[in-house]
């Protein structure tokens, strides 16, 4: 995975995030092809504040596979959390 420094991180903006939860803290960063796939494997490891916030996360996740022609198989949690 490539490196994300914090001043990297830093300077993304929060559309780089699949979550963004009530403190302002970033979590799940998709900004390459190599951090979508660590969302993909660390969704489920990911505490969420609602059943609302989980579903977005999800989508953000899944739209940015389809960008980097990520295939996600549809048992995953992510693309079960992306449905409901």
């Amino acid at each position: 995975m490539a490196e994300l420094t914090t001043a990297k991180r830093d300077r993304l903006r929060d559309g780089s995030f699949a979550y963004i939860d009530k403190d302002g803290e970033r979590h799940l960063p998709i900004n390459d092809e190599s951090h979508v796939r660590n969302a993909i494997s660390r969704f489920d490891q990911t505490d969420f504040e609602d059943t609302g916030a989980k579903h977005s996360a999800a989508r953000k996740i899944m739209a940015a596979a389809r960008r980097h022609d990520i295939e996600v198989d549809d048992s995953s949690d992510v693309a079960k959390a992306a449905k409901r």
